[in-house]
């Protein structure tokens, strides 16, 4: 009951034909698919552009050189800086 039939189809194509003309259906087919390769290639530009901008994570450990301060949290401490070596 939810679908449409080849009839109910028939009846959306007449009316389209009847609205805009026959002459009138291929310019506006073709305008609309102009403005939908715009679109696809703005967002697409936009995806480009906000994943250059986002700052990639690093999913290993970065490893302390000797002499580099290394930041050590303590349960119930402030931070503090210490230094390895």
């Amino acid at each position: 009951m939810g679908g449409l039939s080849w009839w109910h189809w028939l009846i959306i194509i007449a009316v389209f034909v009847l609205l805009f003309g026959a002459k009138k259906l291929p310019d506006t087919a073709r305008g609309l698919g102009r403005s939908l390769r715009i679109l696809k290639s703005e967002v697409s530009a936009m995806h480009e552009d906000s994943a250059a901008t986002m700052p990639t994570a690093s999913t290993a450990p970065v490893e302390p050189t000797v002499g580099q301060p290394v930041a050590t949290p303590v349960a119930g401490t402030s931070p503090t800086i210490r230094v390895a070596g």
